[in-house]
């Protein structure tokens, strides 16, 4: 009886350092998404639950600054809106790599910029389209995909937006004639495009280059927030930040 007694007791003190653990209320939850080569799998799959599994450019750069921390987290890689939605409503959790606009602004604290982006318009490579400003594109079907700053971007200004949860089937959508055109990032789309085995395309418009940032929930305490920037301000510093956009192409 009395080695029962014992059993039980130590299978609760278990239970109880899990709980605590679980509980862990320092922890950082980060999330992204498949956008090559900003954030993307580096075995190519849908999603992923560890940071070793997740590699680009943001991905990097965040990896970097934290390890110039003593913060602990996770990084997973999901769809942008499930990260998204999540981060919105949970203390400790971010996202990144995230578009900073002023709608977004007050929503989230940031970190960075880690990197930027610059918006581009793509044509079918046997397109006669071509476009001298953004009102060129009015009339026509843009792809985009679901949540994306760009998609709502188009969409607020009355452009006609052909939306997807991902977008990984655009370019095949584009090469296929499904959509005139397609709005993307200039370095990710070609990613996406050659994913799906689609060559060519022509960028026939770029504007509105935009930083990005990691995003994080509005109740994280300032002081977690605050260990964050300084570990980015430490990897400008010592040269781990220009060489990952060197590595990268930037």
């Amino acid at each position: 009886m009395r080695n029962v007694l014992a059993l039980c007791l130590f299978a609760l003190t278990l239970a109880s350092s899990a709980g605590v653990q679980a509980a862990d209320p320092d922890k950082l939850y980060f999330y992204t998404e498949n956008f090559p080569p900003y954030n993307m799998s580096a075995s190519g799959r849908a999603f992923e639950h560890k940071r070793e599994d997740i590699d680009g450019i943001c991905a990097e750069m965040v990896k970097a600054l934290m390890a110039q921390t003593d913060l602990k987290y996770r990084m997973k890689l999901r769809n942008w809106d499930y990260g998204y939605n999540r981060v919105l409503e949970k203390k400790n959790h971010g996202i990144f790599c995230t578009t900073y606009t002023e709608d977004r602004a007050p929503l989230f604290k940031w970190v960075g910029p880690l990197t930027h982006n610059l918006w581009t318009i793509f044509a079918r490579a046997d397109s006669n389209i071509k476009m001298d400003s953004l009102e060129d594109a009015k009339g026509k079907t843009i792809g985009g995909y679901r949540g994306d700053v760009m998609t709502e971007y188009l969409l607020k200004r009355g452009y006609t937006v052909s939306q997807l949860d991902s977008d990984d089937l655009n370019p095949k959508r584009l090469e296929l004639g499904q959509i005139d055109l397609w709005i993307a990032d200039r370095l990710a789309g070609p990613y996406f495009a050659s994913q799906q085995d689609v060559e060519g395309l022509k960028p026939v418009y770029s504007f509105n280059k935009t930083d990005l940032y990691l995003a994080i929930n509005k109740s994280t305490p300032d002081a977690i927030v605050e260990k964050m920037k300084e570990g980015l301000k430490k990897i400008h510093e010592n040269g781990m930040y220009e060489a990952i956009e060197d590595k990268y192409g930037l």
